[in-house]
């Protein structure tokens, strides 16, 4: 067999994908490049690595056999990285985080001393919706979640790093009662904390979009109302391109917190991120978010 690390590579992120051009935005290339190598690979067997159901492309036992053996090759092609730098001294291994989507304007501060002091890790932050952080986590395919909400029925620990608030905002001081309100998609946890809070008002009409990024940003253009994390709004705040309305129950508070599977056997690398969190934590708030603590 002649097969490359990258085929391989390749490999997995199509199953995992589930969609060919998806893996290929994921792995940065065009999709005809993809097919090529995925081609290349599948010619190294006689037996199919893939076969059509309703029109989809899905593995066969044999190619999720050999799925199984391409991630523990590279697995092993990792350790042999690592294992060079763990002889010079350093504290090296990979790092794995998943974010709720909003989670993207806190975790990196507290992500960044701790990498610039132990330059032999690996990081991989994947910022996405509660459902896939939730799902990653549950097949452990990362070390750490960073959620507003614990989920149901996983077993997890915890460490808290900063409140979530959240307020209702508008792009005037005062408010239409005719233009609608604006939600998260099913299963966010900001959603799922503005359905509550609305639950016994009636509406006219709402609108549901995909990323709290894109709630404010129809806030700001006049689409209609909403109740997002206060987090991601400094500087539309400044520059009074949104204004909070004050409001009997807001702002909803909860807490950005770090999960991890309950008796989940933390790597070296991932015990040593969770040790700089609980000693820094309260000098990264102070440093970075005063004006959010302060609000």
């Amino acid at each position: 067999m002649n097969f490359t690390f990258h085929q391989l590579k390749i490999f997995i992120e199509v199953i995992r994908q589930g969609n060919i051009t998806k893996a290929a935005e994921e792995m940065h290339m065009t999709q005809p490049a993809l097919s090529i190598q995925l081609r290349n690979f599948q010619q190294q067997f006689d037996i199919a690595l893939f076969e059509k159901v309703a029109k989809k492309s899905q593995p066969t036992d044999f190619g999720k056999s050999i799925a199984e053996i391409a991630k523990k090759i590279l697995e092993e092609a990792e350790e042999l990285t690592y294992k060079t730098k763990e002889y010079k001294g350093l504290l090296t291994g990979k790092l794995r985080i998943s974010s709720a989507s909003t989670g993207k304007y806190v975790i990196p501060y507290f992500l960044s001393e701790f990498m610039h002091a132990f330059p032999g890790i690996d990081l991989t932050l994947d910022v996405s919706n509660k459902t896939t952080v939730i799902n990653q986590l549950q097949k452990n395919e990362i070390d750490f979640a960073l959620v507003s909400v614990l989920p149901e029925k996983l077993d997890v620990e915890e460490e808290h790093l900063l409140e979530n608030k959240l307020f209702f905002i508008s792009a005037t001081k005062e408010i239409n009662k005719s233009r609608p309100l604006i939600y998260r998609e099913e299963g966010s946890a900001t959603r799922n904390a503005m359905s509550h809070y609305f639950k016994n008002t009636t509406q006219r009409k709402s609108i549901a979009l995909t990323s709290n990024e894109t709630v404010k940003q129809a806030v700001v253009a006049g689409l209609g109302y909403s109740i997002i994390p206060l987090i991601g709004m400094r500087n539309e705040l400044q520059n009074q391109d949104v204004f909070i309305i004050p409001s009997k129950g807001l702002p909803i508070l909860s807490y950005w917190r770090l999960i991890w599977l309950k008796n989940k056997k933390l790597s070296p690398v991932a015990s040593a991120y969770l040790a700089f969190i609980r000693k820094e934590k309260q000098s990264i708030i102070k440093r970075h978010f005063k004006w959010y603590v302060d609000y």
